[in-house]
């Protein structure tokens, strides 16, 4: 267990680059088992979550070598498959979410594809239906074992279909999108995920051969082909971590840019940052956040009412800066609600906010109402834990702008998520350490 010691109230100053997308990286690399020929992935994010991916993978049999810091080739080739059903890999799998995108490339390719119920943050249910009934609807048989909590499908053939999904789930769409490139014939898929990161897939499926139409949309259309080739694909900058270096320069005060974060992948996220009353100009492909020292105010609805910010699918607000959002609020001045819609259980980190003297008031498990200091009163200090990805960026974030040192343990969460985060911060002048324990 590692633990960050943070000297907070320090303004910051200067540039940082967005790593590559974390959400993004999860599809993508799984994505390589659809073929036999080489794959060269560019701008891997660092973390722990897609290491952890990565040397799956490689107990997998794929061939993986390293060309530069964020840079990887994958060859899948010779496949070790009877690890897929080894104790080892209902270990393995378990300990990270995003595995569960391997079943849809293996059961396309192999006709089989497995997984332990996967692990993850702690942020409240979320459940695999969608996935497995979008590969039943292809034609594959379901099982699963209670005991062992392992999932698995099996097909003899993948036949496309019309499938209508029962929720916009990103990494549902993902998951059947990859069966269904090798599938017989056309599959629709209604009601699907159209997030940057999804379009990023559609489009390096499109570069390995496959025929997928409607990309960007909420309805797509595959038409099967028998086999895929090798491609070369630049993974996007990871918007979550952008949205997350926004709040940090307007939570602390601090002149900041970020450089080259694709602005035309950002939807919502600029404009709900300034309804805030965060100021942030477009420089060509750069994001600059001036030091806000006069503060920032929150903009209430035209008829006078107080603002709501809520997530919804793309091009909705993502669901992962609510956390983000809600830290930076109790500073802004006016009120603002705060609705997380998706997951029941990832506001409870607010009690850590409120020990530090932000003025919030949790209603339920999915709604809080934050009321602003407007920089009247600093937060104060603590020792705290950091319970997910999210939750912890945003308690490090308070942390910064914390008056005295705050100390946040469980920091392998945060490490989950950003790439080297202590480092970058002291680029721009934080004082924050890590601890070894």
């Amino acid at each position: 267990m590692s633990t960050f010691k943070i000297e907070g109230g320090v303004k910051l100053q200067g540039e940082v680059y967005a790593q590559g997308a974390k959400n993004e990286a999860l599809q993508i690399l799984c994505a390589v088992l659809l073929t036999p020929e080489k794959v060269v992935i560019s701008n891997i994010p660092d973390i722990i979550d897609i290491n952890k991916l990565i040397e799956l993978l490689g107990k997998l049999g794929v061939k993986i070598e390293k060309l530069d810091a964020n840079k990887y080739s994958f060859q899948a080739d010779d496949l070790y498959l009877e690890y897929l059903t080894s104790d080892g890999f209902k270990k393995d799998g378990k300990e990270l979410r995003g595995s569960i995108m391997m079943v849809g490339p293996l059961l396309a390719r192999f006709g089989k594809g497995y997984i332990p119920k996967p692990g993850g943050d702690k942020i409240g249910r979320r459940r695999l239906d969608t996935h497995f009934e979008g590969f039943i609807s292809l034609g594959a048989k379901f099982r699963y074992n209670r005991e062992e909590y392992f999932y698995g499908v099996e097909a003899d053939k993948l036949v496309g279909t019309d499938m209508l999904l029962d929720e916009a789930s990103v990494t549902g769409t993902a998951n059947i999108l990859m069966a269904a490139v090798l599938a017989e014939g056309i599959t629709t898929i209604y009601n699907a995920a159209c997030e940057p990161y999804i379009q990023q897939l559609c489009k390096m499926l499109n570069s390995m051969g496959a025929k997928i139409q409607g990309i960007g949309s909420n309805l797509l259309t595959i038409e099967g082909v028998t086999e895929l080739g090798g491609c070369e694909h630049t993974m996007l900058p990871d918007m979550i971590e952008i949205g997350s270096w926004i709040g940090l320069a307007a939570m602390t005060q601090s002149e900041i840019t970020i450089k080259n974060v694709g602005w035309e992948h950002l939807g919502v996220i600029p404009s709900t940052f300034r309804k805030l009353g965060i100021t942030l100009e477009k420089r060509g492909d750069d994001i600059y956040i001036p030091a806000h020292t006069n503060g920032y105010e929150i903009q209430n609805y035209i008829d006078g009412s107080i603002l709501t910010i809520a997530d919804a699918p793309w091009p909705g607000l993502t669901p992962d800066l609510l956390s983000v959002i809600l830290v930076v609020a109790t500073q802004a001045r006016g009120e603002v609600l705060i609705h997380q819609k998706m997951f029941e259980s990832r506001l409870f980190f607010v009690d850590k906010l409120i020990d530090m003297g932000a003025k919030i008031i949790l209603c339920d498990p999915h709604r809080a109402v934050i009321i602003g200091h407007d920089f009247k009163s600093q937060l104060k200090a603590t020792k705290m834990s950091s319970p997910d990805i999210r939750a912890g960026i945003s308690l490090l974030i308070a942390a910064l702008s914390a008056k005295g040192v705050s100390e946040i343990q469980n920091i392998e969460q945060i490490d989950r998520g950003y790439e080297s985060i202590d480092d970058r911060l002291r680029a721009l002048g934080a004082h924050i350490e890590r601890v070894e324990e």
